[in-house]
């Protein structure tokens, strides 16, 4: 009998016979692996997409013990649970004082007295929880990012302003089906077609939405080219689409050089909280501009960004835990996402066709879609696009300035956001 109690206590504390703690997982791992077969194999944003899968993959074995929510329950690092302090009756106390979930209160009461060790995932959610991860990847950003078609048509910046129109309405409609205000901040963002900043403005605002919110991002970034199409047409006519335009002027070194530094200084100044954001993005793009600092821009375009890609996907993948992504709030996300990207492809288009009323030379309205920020598949939609109505239209590098407008106006959107709600 003593020979087969050691058996049978291994047995109970494998995977397998947890998961009758929470059948939930199985979903779970279910969507982990459709989200990986998507970026394998159907090729959807898989350099982020295919880390959140498996970081959702890792968060949902049960067992693993690799990711806590405890040690970051209600939008805080606990860093004394962190920092092996043992569960306590006044910590418990004070967790449900702050309104954190039920599940959250059932783990700390099962482990009432005893220590937590934290996981592989919770070191690396550090990154994200810190707001680390996402400048980063934008200092990567700026390092590839060409202004050059920005500074050479200004009013490209119209467009990428006027592509944010998603991230309000949907602001307003998450408000109207009962998601807090911050909640609903996080839940517009994705109306800006940039995955770094939905993560950076969800982390600040609505940190227990990480999850749904950096799938759904990523998921409609990587469906931009089924999503946009039918609404760019619906909105224009042939002869708008056909719409032929000048060469772009070029555009001095000098130019370049000067665009990022007032940039930084201008959109810091109007949005403080919006500076971490815009500052790591200009600084990639002067470090790439400036000419003399050549291996630092490779460095931060390959190396520094493939690993921090790595990080930032599997640790956002793991917060999309069972008991957090099986919600009907998760449902309404995803469904508001996609208001959100139709919202803004609408938003640069209207502005467009608003424009031409006005101008001399027309502007192609198809190049307003590209001002919701997924660089540069936006901009290769609206070429597309542009070319299955006249065959000898290109318009890709027109479609960049709005394009990268969008990456700036998205950011600072986020600072709006987070300066009202935070």
């Amino acid at each position: 009998m003593s020979e087969v109690n050691p058996i049978i206590d291994f047995l109970k504390s494998t995977g397998f016979a947890l998961i009758g703690n929470d059948p939930r997982v199985l979903i779970m791992l279910a969507i982990s692996c459709v989200l990986m077969y998507l970026a394998i194999v159907k090729k959807f944003e898989p350099l982020l997409l295919l880390p959140i899968a498996f970081g959702m993959m890792l968060t949902n074995l049960p067992g693993a013990e690799m990711f806590h929510e405890l040690l970051f329950a209600g939008g805080h690092i606990h860093w004394d649970i962190f920092g092996g302090a043992a569960i306590t009756p006044e910590m418990i106390d004070e967790f449900a004082a702050s309104g954190v979930s039920q599940n959250i209160l059932d783990e700390m009461t099962a482990l009432l007295g005893q220590t937590v060790t934290p996981g592989l995932l919770d070191v690396l959610y550090l990154g994200v929880k810190l707001g680390i991860y996402p400048c980063i990847i934008f200092i990567g950003v700026g390092a590839m990012t060409d202004f050059g078609p920005l500074i050479a048509n200004p009013k490209s910046m119209l467009l990428g302003a006027a592509a944010q129109l998603g991230i309000f309405v949907t602001y307003i409609a998450a408000n109207l089906m009962g998601f807090t205000p911050q909640q609903a901040g996080s839940i517009g963002i994705i109306g800006g077609a940039d995955g770094p900043t939905a993560i950076y403005t969800t982390m600040i605002l609505a940190a227990e939405l990480l999850g749904p919110i950096a799938v759904a991002a990523y998921s409609y970034m990587a469906l931009i080219g089924v999503i946009q199409p039918p609404i760019m047409k619906a909105l224009t006519t042939k002869k708008e689409r056909s719409i032929v335009m000048k060469q772009l002027r070029p555009v001095s070194r000098t130019e370049k050089i000067i665009f990022p530094i007032v940039v930084t200084v201008f959109v810091t100044l109007l949005v403080p909280s919006a500076g971490p954001l815009i500052g790591s993005l200009m600084l990639g793009n002067l470090l790439k501009e400036c000419g003399v600092c050549e291996r630092l821009s490779k460095t931060v375009q390959n190396e520094l960004m493939n690993i921090v890609t790595v990080f930032l996907g599997v640790s956002v993948g793991a917060t999309a835990t069972a008991s957090t992504f099986i919600r009907w709030e998760t449902i309404k996300i995803i469904l508001m996402g996609i208001v959100a990207f139709a919202m803004g492809t609408a938003g640069g288009l209207l502005l467009a066709k608003f424009m031409n009323l006005f101008l001399k030379e027309k502007i192609n309205p198809l190049i307003g879609s590209a001002g919701v920020s997924a660089v540069p598949m936006a901009a290769r939609v609206s070429q597309k696009v542009g070319q299955e109505a006249n065959p000898g239209n290109f318009l890709l590098m027109h479609a960049m300035g709005p394009n990268v407008a969008g990456v700036i106006g998205s950011a600072i959107a986020a600072g709006v956001l987070i300066s009202l709600l935070s």
